[in-house]
């Protein structure tokens, strides 16, 4: 099972590069952020015009703001989208909350949960999560926004007062994990940077100055499972690229 995260911003901006990734990584789930395109808007049926070798179900959280995030599935069981509105008025994007989620069987006899989300969560979201079935293994993916340590931003101290660094917001990734997941490629790739955003300004992508905020977090099952996890660095190469890169995390079940 391959299963990425990939804040497109914008799939209006990006579809063609949309669909040309999807036919050619040909994952079983994609968790896609800032579509910034409601339900009237979303491609569904694009989507599901493509060739059978790519996801075929699409949900989307309803709204046209920078968040709305979405699941594209191969499988045509997905959940209906649940969404918990952020907070207009929270001082930090730890605090806010968009996310949509879909079952996915994985085999005859059992399921996958993924979750989409676009910050560290707010509390009730990271109750929800905490939840869980516990005989359902679950991802929870997105672009969170926030880097778990230094080790993950290339220079920490441009980012104090701001965000992305802060104690609060790493806190909320803390008490995430804390629910039973682990960040799956820190846990494959605890030497490695493994920068999924560069900024679009002073060549940032080309000096290396990145940030990991897109991350997949796993429960201890799909993690025994986990084969391989990486950053698709070429995406955000070439003509109009989001700022950030997919994130695919491979399960050998």
């Amino acid at each position: 099972m391959k299963v990425a995260t990939w804040n497109v911003n914008s799939l209006t901006a990006r579809f063609a590069r949309v669909e040309a990734w999807l036919a050619t990584r040909n994952p079983d789930v994609v968790l896609i952020q800032e579509t910034k395109q409601n339900d009237t808007k979303f491609p569904t049926k694009e989507l599901a015009d493509l060739v059978t070798r790519v996801p075929t179900t699409a949900r989307v959280n309803g709204t046209a703001s920078r968040f709305s995030p979405s699941s594209v599935s191969r499988t045509s069981r997905a959940d209906s989208v649940t969404t918990i509105p952020r907070r207009a008025s929270s001082p930090r994007r730890a605090a806010t909350c968009a996310w949509c989620r879909a079952t996915c069987p994985t085999d005859e006899r059992s399921t996958t949960r993924t979750t989409c989300t676009n910050s560290s969560g707010s509390r009730s979201w990271r109750d929800l999560v905490a939840a869980r079935d516990a005989n359902q293994s679950i991802v929870v993916g997105g672009d969170f926004n926030v880097t778990p340590t230094d080790f993950d931003c290339y220079d920490p101290s441009l980012f104090i007062g701001a965000t992305h660094v802060s104690e609060p917001e790493r806190e909320a990734l803390r008490a995430l994990e804390a629910t039973g997941l682990t960040d799956l490629t820190r846990a494959l790739h605890p030497d490695e940077p493994s920068y999924s955003w560069w900024d679009y300004r002073n060549g940032s992508f080309h000096r290396g100055w990145g940030l990991r905020i897109d991350l997949l977090f796993v429960d201890e099952a799909l993690l025994a499972k986990a084969s391989a996890s990486y950053v698709d660095r070429d995406e955000r190469k070439g003509e109009k690229p989001s700022d950030h890169a997919p994130v695919i995390g491979e399960f050998s079940l």
